[in-house]
């Protein structure tokens, strides 16, 4: 190595120290939403950050570890969204406005709502996938607590989910004039009826007060303290039974 190399490596090595993994991933966040997935390559995030190829795998084990955390990133922003906004006391209604804020932060942000829905790995999903099921199973009990699910708290928010993925990438797939959001309301509405009784609905019928009341004894198992998680099992299964049959 010659004299004048030296410096110059050493120069690059110093840079590399004074980058931190925040500012990293704010430079990967920003390829993505310039240029999209196909973009946040290991060579093009070194070369925007001003880092060497083995600061990523030090910083973040792999380009996985670094999506990841881009993810998790562009995420904030919709659980700050999130948590500006006000519960109301009607579960469904606050179900119906987390629907309209999922599929308008897909809108506002394609590239990192992609990156988290657009290729998932059941095996190793982003972290920011986990936390948004999390807000939206939270959403779904607070419903079955309320006595008003027709399904069990799991299909339901398996069925929301897949709902509100599908509109929001069939949505990103058309041009902006192509988008008509009253199809994502409509498809919204349709999923709500499926899943939950109206607030003022009559319960004449005896067996949809015991199919309704065995999802929302379900909803309660986990806070049950004087049951054995053997008993809890066994009685999750019987309430399971009796929400299906019982319709």
């Amino acid at each position: 190595m010659n004299a004048q190399a030296a410096p110059r490596m050493a120069s690059r090595t110093q840079k590399s120290a004074s980058v931190s993994k925040q500012d990293i991933v704010q430079v990967a966040a920003q390829l993505l939403a310039e240029g999209g997935r196909e973009a946040l390559t290991s060579r093009a995030v070194v070369a925007a950050a001003g880092v060497q190829v083995p600061t990523i795998y030090r910083q973040f084990g792999d380009m996985r570890g670094l999506l990841n955390e881009v993810a998790t990133y562009g995420f904030a922003e919709y659980l700050r969204l999130k948590a500006a906004g006000t519960l109301g006391s009607d579960p469904v209604e606050n179900l119906r406005q987390g629907w309209d804020l999922h599929v308008q932060f897909g809108l506002d942000h394609p590239a990192i709502y992609t990156l988290i829905y657009g290729d998932p790995d059941p095996e190793a999903p982003f972290t920011a996938a986990v936390q948004a099921q999390a807000v939206l199973h939270g959403l779904v009990q607070a419903i079955a607590e309320a006595g008003r699910l027709r399904v069990d708290v799991t299909c339901a928010a398996q069925m929301v989910h897949a709902a509100g993925c599908g509109t929001t990438l069939t949505l990103l797939a058309l041009r902006p004039e192509q988008r008509d959001l009253t199809c994502s309301a409509l498809t919204r509405d349709a999923v709500l009826a499926a899943i939950t009784t109206p607030l003022d609905e009559p319960t004449t019928a005896q067996r949809s007060q015991v199919a309704n009341r065995a999802v929302t004894l379900k909803a309660a198992l986990p806070e049950v303290t004087t049951l054995t998680p053997g008993e809890r099992t066994l009685l999750g299964e019987w309430l399971d039974k009796l929400s299906r049959a019982e319709k």
